[in-house]
């Protein structure tokens, strides 16, 4: 589902506009960046959870020459999904 197709359920769901649908989606992804920016973690009851998980560095290959080269950990966004969503899709 894109953000179009998301907007257009949710202003249907809602009862409202879909420009009002995209504000309040755009002012969630921006509330959920901002919180993981800072190291929070974001829980929707019956969804899931947004939370910020370390990558440990790792040995990879240059593919231009095929040398190994060290590939530097990173901060990297994680959602979990609630025990409800898991059951909600099998």
């Amino acid at each position: 589902m894109t953000r179009a197709e998301l907007t257009r359920v949710m202003a249907r769901t809602a009862g409202g506009s879909r420009a009002s649908a995209d504000r309040a989606l755009g002012a969630f992804v921006a509330a959920v960046r901002d919180s993981l920016r800072q190291g929070r973690p974001v829980t929707i009851s019956g969804f899931g959870t947004f939370v910020v998980a370390r990558r440990a560095p790792r040995r990879g290959r240059d593919p231009r020459d095929g040398s190994s080269i060290t590939i530097p950990g990173a901060r990297v966004p994680r959602f979990r999904p609630s025990r409800a969503l898991r059951l909600s899709v099998r």
